[in-house]
Parts: structure tokens; sequence; C-alpha cells
């Protein structure tokens, strides 16, 4: 694959676990977007409090640069808006999307088990609010995580073809 990949979802959705087991399969660069957040970004994600627009926008374009620089390189970035998605593909403009798709129930399973993790459970329903799924006309596609192992997700994305 010579496109730069974003793997993106709600929180527990396996972004960072799906992302590196791909660029591991592919032999290229890895990058999590949320070690690009700034620490105000940080401490209100901790606090409870979600992000806006304004408070991603500089993140984003951070995580465009990445990939910018790394033009077969797989980022994980929960990019829930098309607009976000848009965001990167300024920076980026051949990048695919892999979108990871659960059951709430299960993502919130995974969410509750990450004891530590800067995003806390109590947000997780306003990612939900927030994702805008994969347009028709956006380069990508979606997996459902569904009882699916991480092989079988990345084995998903690459066998789709885009």
């Amino acid at each position: 694959m010579t496109r730069p990949v974003v793997v993106i979802g709600v929180s527990g959705s396996g972004k960072s676990t799906i992302g590196a087991a791909l660029a591991r399969r592919l032999g290229v660069p890895f990058g999590d977007a949320d070690h690009l957040h700034p620490p105000a970004n940080i401490a209100k994600m901790a606090a409870g409090e979600p992000l806006t627009d304004d408070d991603r926008y500089p993140w984003l374009d951070s995580v465009g640069q990445w990939l910018a620089a790394h033009p077969s390189g797989v980022m994980s970035c929960s990019a829930l808006k098309r607009a976000y998605r848009d965001r990167l593909r300024r920076h980026s403009p051949s990048t695919y999307f892999l979108h990871l798709r659960g059951r709430p129930e299960l993502i919130a399973q995974r969410v509750a088990a990450r004891p530590g993790h800067f995003m806390p459970a109590t947000l997780l329903q306003s990612q939900l609010d927030t994702l805008e799924p994969l347009g028709a006309d956006e380069p990508g596609v979606t997996v459902d995580i569904d009882d699916r192992d991480v092989d079988a997700v990345v084995d998903a994305f690459l066998n789709w073809g885009g």
C-alpha cells in the first residue's frame, strides 16, 4: 500500500491496536494521534469535558502533518466527523480511512477495562453521538469489530482493495 491509512472510530474501538498491527503487516511507520494531543486537550478530556472543534483543529493539523510526512504510514485517530477527515485530507489528499465499528456495549466494556487512560468512559456516549460514518464518496471502508480478532480486522481492510 502506498497511501497513508487513518484508522478511525470512537474511543475503545481498537484504533491503536489495529493501526499498529496494520502498520506491522505493511512494514510502514505507525503513529497514534493520542500522542499528538496538546496537554490542554488531555486535561480537558481527563476532566470529563468533550473537546470542541476549536480544541481539535490544531491537533488534527498535527495529525495531517504527520500523514504528509509519512505517505505510506498508518495513523490511529478518532476523526469522528467528516469535517475532521476532510481536514486531514487537506494535508494528505491520498489518505484512506479504516472505520472500526462495533456494538456500543462491546466498546463500553473495552473503555471500562482501560484504567488510567485520559479518555474516561463518561465521554463515550458523546463520541457515539458525534460519529459520522464514512460517506460513500470518502476513500475507505468500515469494518465491524464484533466477533473479529485483530488479524481478521486487518485482513478485512487489506482484502477491501481500495
